[in-house]
């Protein structure tokens, strides 16, 4: 890119004033933040200008306008886009260079960066452009990814892990969760349903899936706070064997399995994976994948072959990618530590060595668009609450993940796999895909 053509193309941002939709806040070009004192009498160099439209070539030219800190706009559009980012200070461009996932991500949390406009938009059109590239050849994702196969998702680091994200307060989670504190992809037979109604049904769904039946025996992996497994043994009769590491979350699941008269039929262990004994009719595992670690995949599925029975059917629900790839910089280390999406090639490893079949797969990442949304929404509602609870940097860093998972899964970098499989000598299974659409259980137990 020749550093002339960007002098030409730079101008005066003009002041204007857009809400943003989804965090209900308003952003003026007047006054887009609170830049750094130090940065703001600087010019920005022709080498600042050609850096920013470089980088903006680089993620695939998204359709956005950058202000830098002296009001000079790049873009790399001839229309004017609706979405715009304003960088603060020289330094902050600088660290985009290194790491632009880490680095935005920090930007935006400490409010060196601003995004005038629709946070989702902003996010759904750098998916676009970066799904429009190939960053396995960038000398940077390259490393990561190699770093990544490295790592060791040990008993203790996952532990360590999961108190990072899940242990942060009930109360922060019961502000903008649905009723059950369900933390996965909810199920919209109808998009227009509820979001308490939806994560219903998905837990209908997957009960379903796995052909449940009063007198089953279930483990499941990573139960969150209970939600699944109260379901499966309150409204299809089955025994529940659940582990999950975190410590709060098994607490409240336990107080509510008291509460609900099902302590009998429902076991909340506070354990890890790895340690899962006996035998199940079914093995279920809804939002653990992601935090087991690739390197971990063959031990999960010897996990699975020893305790699932002959006959049994199990599910995987996890967060996938359309092929391997490393997670990005900032999600891996300010909101999910350890965290890996796989594609469907890479959970492979879980049933291939075991000899598994693969009975069903199915993608419902548009259903955890609409409940990021649900989320997102009840999130902003009670801002108030979680200022109380929370500095500006949280308060922001977690406007951004919700955003930005929103339009991962719009955009499609992102998706929601359902996987149901059973031992490969098994043929006590659906002759076809009728039943999952029957009317649900737990509606007719309620009457």
């Amino acid at each position: 890119m020749n550093p002339a053509k960007i002098d030409s193309a730079s101008k005066e941002a003009q002041p204007r004033e857009i809400v943003n939709s989804e965090s209900k806040t308003v952003l003026s070009s007047d006054q887009p933040g609170s830049p750094d004192p130090q940065h703001t009498l600087s010019k920005a160099t022709a080498f600042d200008k050609w850096l920013m439209r470089t980088m903006l070539q680089k993620a695939g030219n998204p359709d956005i306008e950058v202000v830098l800190w002296d009001k000079s706009i790049i873009s790399n559009r001839t229309s004017t886009p609706s979405v715009r980012v304003h960088i603060h200070s020289r330094s902050t461009l600088y660290k985009l260079m290194l790491d632009p996932s880490l680095y935005f991500g920090d930007g935006y949390s400490q409010g060196t960066i601003e995004v005038e406009g629709d946070l989702i938009s902003f996010n759904e059109e750098m998916n676009r452009g970066t799904n429009s590239i190939n960053t396995k050849r960038f000398y940077r994702d390259r490393m990561r990814s190699c770093f990544n196969w490295l790592k060791r998702n040990t008993i203790d680091a996952a532990r360590t892990n999961i108190h990072h994200h899940y242990d942060i307060g009930n109360e922060f989670y019961q502000l903008w969760l649905d009723e059950q504190l369900a933390y996965t992809c909810a199920y919209f037979s109808d998009p227009e349903m509820s979001l308490e109604s939806a994560q219903i049904a998905k837990m209908d769904h997957v009960c379903r899936k796995v052909g449940l039946k009063p007198g089953d025996t279930v483990v499941e992996a990573g139960c969150g706070w209970g939600a699944l497994a109260l379901h499966m043994a309150k409204y299809y009769g089955a025994k529940v064997k659940a582990f999950n590491i975190s410590h709060e979350q098994i607490v409240y699941a336990r107080e509510r399995a008291k509460a609900e008269g099902l302590s009998d039929r429902v076991e909340f262990v506070e354990d890890d994976w790895r340690n899962i004994t006996g035998s199940y009719d079914s093995f279920v595992s809804v939002g653990m994948l992601e935090h087991v670690g690739l390197k971990n995949y063959e031990k999960l599925g010897e996990v699975i072959a020893r305790c699932q029975s002959v006959h049994g059917r199990g599910l995987i629900h996890s967060i996938g990618c359309n092929s391997p790839r490393v997670l990005d910089s900032w999600t891996t280390k300010r909101i999910f530590p350890g965290a890996h999406v796989p594609s469907l090639s890479e959970m492979m490893q879980i049933f291939e060595p075991q000899k598994f079949s693969v009975l069903d797969v199915e993608n419902i990442r548009l259903h955890y668009a609409l409940t990021l949304q649900h989320w997102l929404q009840r999130y902003e509602q009670h801002l108030d609450r979680v200022t109380e609870m929370f500095d500006d940097n949280f308060i922001r860093a977690w406007r951004l993940y919700l955003s930005a998972s929103v339009a991962a899964f719009r955009a499609g970098s992102l998706q929601l796999f359902q996987v149901v499989f059973t031992n490969g000598i098994n043929n006590e299974i659906p002759w076809t895909r009728a039943g999952l659409y029957q009317d649900n259980a737990s509606e007719t137990m309620r009457g």
